[in-house]
């Protein structure tokens, strides 16, 4: 019986896992708080997660119907993300522990993401490539098994929801900018603008976001504000269109490189209606399956984090008391 906690950002996450089972699994979000900043605000998030993260806990116990006598694991996410965010999830999952005298499980939050897809109602098996592109992240990885990774590609400056909520800023869109990017954009054309792809070399499985948030802000200057305003679905189609090229792209290629079948999507970004769609057409083109979990499993939470904590070894005691947060970091304890 396994008991995770995340707090890599800004919602306040338990969930618990009885054996293969998700028995429970409890999101707070802080989304309403950091709406009046334009995004998260490291030190609000650190505090509220200190006021929520015992009672998102109790709830996640009440809603499994288990006490937490009958908790034999504890596991967190203790990399990467806000590092006072995530010291709160670490510190209360230590002490829980050390209290019940249970086995503890540092987790990374990107392998979280990958093993989201492990889970109903229809879990992936490995070998696959999983795309994990987040308002933080964005990763090509090789899943050759439950705990083995290669990781193929990665952001070099923005991640993928960075660029997609900087993009929407500069347009002047609410916050959360991604979603609100995201509806603009059905509306409009993606061909209206062509805006550069970043690292767009053969081969090359890399990510570069910040040329093309550069290009639509010369853009804006360059352009009036009345064109602006008659276009700004089509501004939003085209930026957008340029990122999920990107992400589409790289993906695919990443899977054919490695002669692999399967390709799945995490994070808080695989909600965006573009990028799934322009997935499933490239995939269904080239005899690829695709797995996208389902929203709530997409987006931060802690079944994800207790899902991939099924696979690793625990830390032993004493040895975890001194694990901390680190707000970099891939897969490796």
């Amino acid at each position: 019986m396994i008991l995770a906690i995340e707090t890599s950002c800004d919602d306040t996450c338990a969930a618990i896992m009885d054996g293969d089972r998700l028995s429970a699994s409890i999101v707070s979000s802080q989304t309403e708080f950091h709406a009046l900043y334009g995004g998260v605000v490291p030190e609000v998030a650190s505090r509220h997660h200190l006021e929520l993260v015992n009672p998102v806990i109790a709830e996640a116990l009440e809603a499994a119907k288990v006490s937490l006598s009958e908790i034999s694991r504890i596991a967190v996410t203790n990399r990467p993300g806000l590092i006072g965010a995530l010291l709160v999830g670490v510190s209360t999952a230590k002490a829980i522990a050390y209290s019940l005298g249970v086995e503890f499980v540092a987790v990374s939050h990107l392998e979280g993401h990958i093993a989201a897809n492990y889970l109903s109602p229809e879990p992936m098996e490995p070998p696959f490539v999983c795309l994990v592109a987040s308002g933080g992240h964005t990763s090509i990885v090789m899943v050759h098994d439950y705990r083995r990774f290669d990781l193929l590609g990665q952001t070099l400056d923005d991640a993928a929801g960075e660029a997609l909520d900087k993009g929407a800023r500069l347009l002047g869109l609410g916050y959360p900018g991604g979603a609100e990017m995201d509806a603009l954009a059905a509306c409009g054309d993606p061909e209206y603008i062509t805006f550069p792809v970043g690292l767009n070399k053969q081969g090359n499985l890399d990510f570069s976001f910040s040329g093309v948030k550069t290009a639509l802000y010369y853009k804006l200057k360059k352009l009036g504000g009345e064109e602006i305003e008659t276009h700004m679905a089509d501004i939003a189609a085209s930026y957008q269109a340029s990122v999920v090229k990107a992400l589409v792209g790289k993906t695919i290629a990443a899977a054919m490189a490695n002669d692999c079948a399967q390709i799945c999507l995490s994070g808080g970004v695989s909600a965006n209606s573009e990028l799934r769609r322009r997935l499933f057409e490239a995939c269904d083109s080239q005899d690829i399956r695709l797995r996208i979990p389902p929203p709530e499993l997409c987006t931060d939470n802690a079944a994800m984090i207790a899902s991939a904590a099924r696979y690793l070894s625990a830390i032993p005691f004493p040895e975890y008391l001194s694990i901390g947060a680190m707000a970099s970091g891939g897969f490796a304890a």
